[in-house]
């Protein structure tokens, strides 16, 4: 059972909780709202109202800082060429744990990134980057190599299989198609098309099955030219017809066949806007 005291803290965090959420919405455009049956205990919301008024105060001043200077400028770390191959990993897991005790972190998404790729990197670029000086509990800076060196063979065969070749192939119908570009397409033989024409002889292939079965996609090369690429592969599926009426001396059922061949997907780059665009789709087996 609470004693009077502990309502009387609590009425007045809920107090402060009021006007804490009254400031950030008028200062800086807050929303606040939700399920009321998710309410949180006021010290629980209190904190969290402070730690983002933190935030907004020091993300408002904007200060910025080397990340040399923020990890207290270390002088220990050796130069990348001065370290033998079977030292790099750990001297990479030095350098991070390090980084990590400053609540920085450095990773990459391509698996073509060495351990001594990314120990350069950190040291004789990251060192070097300006990021914004916060320092509040829980917060981290996270950096991801990619972001400096994009890796367009593995990031154009990621876009091929799983934001291409995968949602044709799936029974689900073809609905997001921010990946395409919106006129000029190919699929197959059909040539040209905008998006719209494009998406619907998919969903119209979708639809004349029960269901459609992945069984294997899988990538063959990666190709980048410049501002052009071409990704191929092979794929294999289970195509479910929809069920047949029950005919003389037959019992009603589905019949399932494979679909399987060789695929090619096209993309360029919109040099303007730095992103890859699927042009192209070609599927061996499939008439759309």
């Amino acid at each position: 059972m609470k004693s009077f005291d502990q309502h009387d803290d609590e009425d007045r965090l809920k107090e402060e909780n009021e006007f804490l959420k009254m400031k950030l919405m008028l200062e800086h455009g807050a929303s606040f709202g939700g399920n009321e049956d998710m309410e949180l205990p006021a010290d629980v919301e209190n904190e969290f109202l402070n730690n983002i008024a933190a935030f907004e105060k020091q993300f408002g001043e904007r200060k910025m800082i080397k990340v040399f200077d923020k990890i207290g400028r270390p002088g220990h770390f050796k130069p990348v060429k001065d370290i033998p191959d079977n030292e790099i990993d750990h001297a990479w897991t030095e350098l991070r744990d390090y980084l990590n005790e400053y609540h920085i972190d450095l990773d990459a998404c391509s698996p073509n990134i060495s351990t001594r790729e990314l120990y350069r990197f950190t040291t004789d670029e990251l060192f070097d980057h300006e990021t914004d000086d916060i320092d509040l509990p829980g917060w981290s800076t996270n950096f991801i190599y990619d972001e400096f060196y994009p890796d367009p063979v593995y990031d154009n065969t990621r876009l091929a299989t799983d934001n291409c070749i995968s949602i044709i192939l799936g029974k689900e119908p073809m609905e997001w198609t921010h990946n395409f570009k919106k006129e000029n397409l190919r699929l197959n033989q059909h040539f040209p098309l905008a998006i719209e024409e494009f998406k619907n002889k998919i969903n119209r292939f979708k639809e004349a099955y029960d269901d459609l079965e992945i069984n294997e996609l899988a990538t063959t090369n990666c190709i980048v030219n410049s501002n052009k690429c071409e990704v191929t592969g092979i794929y294999s599926l289970t195509a479910t017809l929809p069920s047949l009426k029950a005919t003389a001396g037959k019992a009603s059922g589905k019949e399932t066949f494979e679909l399987s061949g060789k695929w090619k997907s096209n993309i360029e780059l919109d040099k303007e806007f730095g992103y890859w665009y699927i042009v192209g789709v070609v599927i061996e087996g499939i008439d759309f």
